[in-house]
């Protein structure tokens, strides 16, 4: 397989190997896969040639940029000419003249590397005596003499081999062996130390597509570079889009997961009205109610035909205790209803809102517009909330001292600092259904997943917050991990002992690789 494009810088990064033919008014916005797929054509290659050896034979080479991992921009202080624009890049291998302002090409480089080095200090202040491109390879070669300090007049070669995925940048003495290589591979002829020769050819690297054609350009090289700033363009508006349709669908599954949880809640509490019901018959039938254990049978006098039901309760309670707990979930049930049917009303409406947005963005990605795109991405960037804001939601939703998380599923997953902080979230914020978690045998942080429903909590979430308790410990750099965890009841202080010292009175263990995978708040 071939290796991956690295990430381009801006604009920079443009071609001129493996181009098919064009016009000055080449489509931009094309698909940019031409630019990872297609191997270097030999008619364009020798045009290429031909322009380099025209523009930069007995030019000096002065400062050299270092654009990428794998590419390099040479200044043969030739104004008009631009810079040698030289790529390795596997799976993309070019070269060319790019004219570039100096300013933007420093902006855009990276330290030299170390064959980067190699190429300032061997080839600084020397002449380029020839381009020359070997017979029937997409090897070229730059050929450059400069005196040294001693007097001698020597020969480097700075060869470019453009060949896939044995693509290369070489630099040889003047008996043709290799001194130092840009990408460290293997072969025959290859390595530092012996005499070079191209590599074999492989069956990927056999096509090629039809010569490319200047157009209206001034050069090949011009064409080229305004060719592949389309492509490149392109693939950056794919990149972006992309981006965009992810965090949309993301969002999107983040409120449907909520939703269910909502759902879930509400059916939990039951239906309001029937607990009052219950709660009324057993007031109605103190004086003729038949018990049985924990069965009582009751009339239910607001039914028709007057039937009697069976209900279960506790029997070591009064008709009227039951009667009280059945109003008491009424109560509840009905405030729930209220609660969660307003968050579900909202959560329909943003849904809506998405869904739309899903649309529009679809059509935007359809016709590659750009600027609707920018449009789009600054629309769904969070608004920056005002200071004064931000200080009246100091309350519940900033807790000093702690790290705030939200599982895969939804739960809020709490993670403390230091020692009094741990204290303050294990007994202070943390309730007794909540689910506790600490590494085993090291000091480390408490880490409380809050569970507002009291069901179980999904043993994904569990493992989210297991790896954070053993990210925040003394073991976070061993592979695996050993995580207690239980609920918030069973944990208890140890008299007399420090903060955050805590003794368990019943937990389990899992083993878990340490890492901060889910999202911070």
């Amino acid at each position: 397989m071939l290796e991956h494009a690295p990430r381009a810088r801006k604009r920079l990064f443009v071609t001129c190997s493996e181009l098919p033919e064009a016009s000055a008014t080449t489509r931009i916005g094309q698909t940019s896969s031409l630019l990872y797929r297609t191997p270097v054509n030999q008619q364009t290659l020798k045009q290429i040639v031909d322009e380099l050896s025209l523009a930069l034979t007995n030019c000096v080479p002065g400062k050299i940029f270092q654009l990428s991992a794998h590419s390099f921009a040479i200044d043969f202080r030739r104004s008009e000419s631009g810079y040698l624009f030289l790529s390795v890049d596997p799976a993309s291998p070019r070269i060319y003249l790019i004219v570039r302002p100096v300013r933007e090409l420093e902006k855009q480089s990276q330290p030299l590397d170390e064959f980067g080095q190699a190429l300032r200090i061997k080839l600084t202040g020397g002449s380029l005596t020839a381009v020359s491109q070997d017979e029937a390879e997409r090897v070229l070669r730059f050929t450059l003499v400069r005196q040294e300090d001693t007097g001698e007049v020597r020969q480097r070669v700075l060869v470019a081999q453009l060949t896939g995925r044995s693509a290369n940048l070489f630099l040889l003495d003047d008996q043709g062996k290799i001194t130092h290589v840009q990408r460290t591979l293997s072969g025959p002829g290859q390595t530092v130390g012996e005499q070079y020769f191209p590599p074999a050819v492989h069956r990927d690297d056999t096509r090629s597509e039809p010569p490319f054609v200047k157009g209206a350009f001034p050069s090949l090289s011009a064409a080229a570079d305004q060719h592949y700033l389309g492509l490149e363009s392109a693939r950056l508006f794919d990149t972006k889009a992309a981006t965009v349709r992810a965090r949309l669908r993301q969002e999107i599954s983040r409120l449907q997961k909520l939703q269910k949880h909502l759902k879930d809640d509400l059916l939990e509490h039951g239906q309001a009205e029937q607990h009052k019901r219950i709660g009324d018959l057993l007031l109605a039938n103190i004086a003729q109610a038949r018990r049985s254990g924990n069965r009582v049978q009751l009339q239910d006098f607001y039914a028709a035909d007057v039937p009697m039901v069976e209900i279960e309760i506790d029997e070591k309670t009064t008709l009227q205790a039951e009667a009280a707990k059945y109003f008491a979930r009424y109560s509840k049930a009905r405030r729930a209803a209220e609660q969660i049917g307003k968050r579900l009303e909202e959560i329909d409406a943003k849904l809506a809102v998405l869904e739309r947005q899903q649309t529009a963005l679809a059509q935007v990605i359809a016709d590659r517009d750009d600027d609707a795109l920018t449009r789009f991405v600054d629309e769904l960037k969070p608004e920056k909330k005002r200071p004064d804001a931000l200080k009246s939601k100091r309350g519940p939703d900033r807790i000093p001292g702690m790290r705030r998380y939200s599982s895969s599923d939804g739960y809020e997953v709490l993670v403390g600092r230091a020692s009094k902080d741990n204290d303050q979230l294990t007994f202070r914020i943390g309730r007794p259904q909540d689910l506790w978690l600490h590494a085993a045998d090291y000091p480390g942080s408490h880490v409380i997943v809050r569970n507002p429903t009291r069901k179980d909590v999904p043993h994904r979430t569990i493992i989210e917050a297991a790896q954070l308790a053993a990210r925040f410990s003394q073991a976070n750099n061993d592979a695996k991990v050993n995580v207690n965890y239980t609920q918030q009841k069973y944990v208890s202080r140890i008299k007399g002992a420090a903060p955050g010292l805590v003794r368990l009175a019943s937990f389990r263990t899992l083993t878990v690789e340490p890492k901060e995978g889910i999202e911070r708040i």
